[in-house]
């Protein structure tokens, strides 16, 4: 049965991180977020350390485990403030470092997952991530998590929405201008919720020069996009109806999952008719 009616206040916060100033970054952070009135608001990809490593000992002088300082200091704001956080950080695992994003509430965290597709020169640094997609229950409402790249692989949202996810929290630190425009895509062909926050500003560090777009966004199961920003600092939050996105009807006649032919997604071409 549908819970028409109840209404979420989902957002994004986009700003441009100083890479290596963690607690710089954290105060940021801090300073812009410390009123909100929200119940889960969405920061960028790595927002505590910035984007730009120039190698493993650099990385692994900034990367924390998964109940690190930004965990901490995100669960503490968390605690202030009575929202849930999405973010992204470097994590540290023995010796290995994943693009990670966690989810913490007021109560604590309750998951984290390492990004799956690296982009560019991720791959030097990060190891691929081994989480899988995983959907969880926060407020009665089924949410998963996406890093970035992650967008441009069709199967990786709806995986998430195959368990039932109705809104889609995605970090970002996007440099080509693709991923805006292709989320309305994601979005309508999933029917689901997708709040994307990206950073903004420049990272130029010795041959490494990033120009990162913003343009965060909210869009609806529908494709409205319901917010998007330019290249500002700036908290956005939205009123969203979750429930919406159970709804897989296209037509009365067209269940977006119910007619799925995964039987026929995978065959060769040996049986074509003829």
């Amino acid at each position: 049965m549908r819970n028409w009616g109840f209404e979420m206040k989902v957002g994004f916060l986009q700003f441009a991180p100083v890479f290596g100033k963690k607690e710089d970054n954290l105060r940021t952070v801090r300073d812009l977020l410390e009123h909100i009135q929200a119940d889960v608001i969405v920061l960028p990809e790595l927002f505590s350390t910035g984007y730009a490593f120039l190698d493993k000992d650099e990385l692994a002088g900034l990367a924390e485990p998964v109940q690190g300082e930004t965990a901490e200091f995100m669960h503490g704001l968390a605690q202030a403030t009575g929202c849930a956080f999405a973010f992204g950080f470097a994590e540290r695992a023995g010796d290995r470092f994943y693009n990670s994003m966690a989810f913490v509430t007021p109560e604590g965290m309750v998951t984290a997952y390492r990004k799956s597709h690296l982009f560019f020169e991720e791959k030097f640094l990060f190891a691929p991530g081994d989480t899988g997609f995983n959907t969880f229950e926060y407020k009665g409402v089924k949410i998963g998590l996406l890093i970035c790249w992650d967008w441009i692989y069709p199967e990786a949202m709806r995986t998430l929405v195959l368990q039932g996810s109705q809104v889609i929290l995605h970090a970002a630190n996007l440099v080509t201008p693709y991923c805006p425009d292709a989320m309305v895509t994601r979005a309508i062909e999933n029917r689901v919720f997708v709040i994307t926050a990206d950073r903004c500003g420049d990272e130029i560090r010795g041959s490494k020069n990033f120009h990162f777009i913003g343009k965060s966004q909210a869009v609806a199961p529908n494709g409205d996009l319901l917010v998007r920003v330019a290249e500002e600092t700036c908290v956005r939050v939205i009123e969203i109806d979750p429930a919406l996105a159970l709804d897989k009807k296209i037509t009365e006649h067209n269940d977006l999952l119910a007619e799925r032919r995964p039987d026929l997604y995978f065959k060769t071409q040996q049986n074509q008719p003829g």
